[in-house]
């Protein structure tokens, strides 16, 4: 709670300074408990983290210019001989450089790439320390035009639900018992459109975006039937 109240006053500061002085103000990246905090302050503000469903995101106070984004890739040197390197590999390696966390925001992993959101300043930086991760060479370069998969939607899953309950619909996804699912809710890391949820009925919306943290996230995109025995089919985009 003393956390929340924290940043809700920092986020306060920000935006008066941009008021006053004309300016635009930016955080660094924040996470889903910061932007949740951020969405009930009441405040004027825009987010952006590099692309469209970015989950970490700068939020900018005042006037809007561009974010100060930038996508570093990290490209295996060798393709054929290259390990399989997981999200906690390639942030590891970056943090192990010094950076701290804010700096950095979502990392895109696709084949023996990845792609690296974060802050303009540290660009630079990301591609002359890092040149290996795990046991993996690579090499970083700037990534002006972002690849479409980025921006590109998960293909359509179908699963059944027996209600539009968050639970429900949380527990089809991930194949976890109401109670596994309840603890989640209870314990604060499920988040829907980036606000905090804590309600296990909490209806959902179509277009609702659910993150669950430690599993992942998914779009809600609707009913599309129900079956004899009345339970709803749902059709969801789950992200990997």
């Amino acid at each position: 709670m003393q956390n929340d109240t924290l940043t809700a006053k920092r986020f306060e500061e920000l935006s008066e300074r941009a008021a006053v002085r004309h300016t635009t103000e930016y955080t660094d990246f924040l996470n889903l408990d910061e932007i949740s905090t951020l969405k009930s302050s009441g405040l004027d503000f825009a987010l952006f983290g590099g692309y469209d469903g970015a989950e970490r995101c700068i939020a900018a106070f005042g006037e809007r210019p561009a974010f100060p984004i930038a996508c570093v890739k990290l490209e295996a040197k060798s393709k054929r001989f290259a390990e399989k390197l997981t999200h906690r590999d390639y942030l590891g390696t970056i943090l192990g450089t010094g950076i701290e966390r804010s700096l950095t925001g979502d990392i895109i992993i696709n084949g023996t790439d990845a792609y690296v959101f974060c802050s303009e300043k540290i660009a630079d930086y990301i591609i002359q320390s890092v040149d290996r991760v795990r046991h993996t060479a690579v090499v970083c370069s700037i990534e002006k035009e972002l690849p479409e998969f980025i921006n590109e939607k998960p293909d359509i899953t179908v699963i059944n639900i027996s209600s539009l309950r968050l639970d429900a619909l949380i527990a089809a996804v991930y194949k976890l018992s109401r109670n596994e699912t309840a603890k989640l809710i209870r314990a604060e890391k499920v988040f829907i459109n980036a606000r905090l949820e804590t309600k296990e009925s909490k209806p959902l919306n179509e277009g609702d975006v659910i993150s669950v943290r430690g599993k992942g996230k998914f779009i809600f995109e609707g009913i599309e039937r129900k079956t004899k025995k009345d339970r709803l089919v749902a059709a969801v985009r789950i992200y990997k």
